[in-house]
């Protein structure tokens, strides 16, 4: 069975959620674009950004191997994210609607 670790993304302190899905947009299309392998081993997304302060986040299962190259990519696109413990891990069971959404590649 395969593992994904949690990945939890976050906003700029004070940036909506509009400003921060046109971000994340802008980085999911970079990665489809210039890593599709990388991409099609993104399983799941919540389906709603979560307020956590003055900043909102979101999360993404992720299999386990391609945390690393998140982590890179993410830097590089100076969205902040919260530290991924590699010893956390998912099954694909564990991401289900309504709070998740799968997908599709």
């Amino acid at each position: 069975m395969d593992e994904y670790v949690s990945i939890t993304v976050k906003s700029r302190a004070g940036e909506s959620a509009e400003a921060f899905n046109k971000r994340l947009i802008a980085f999911w299309s970079h990665m489809l674009r210039d890593r599709p392998d990388d991409y099609a081993r993104v399983y799941a997304e919540t389906t709603r950004f979560v307020p956590s302060g003055n900043r909102v986040s979101r999360q993404y299962l992720v299999a386990t191997g391609t945390a690393g190259v998140l982590e890179t990519e993410l830097g590089a696109a100076a969205i902040d994210f919260d530290p991924i413990d590699p010893d956390d891990v998912y099954s694909k069971y564990e991401a289900t609607p309504p709070d998740w959404f799968q997908i599709e590649h």
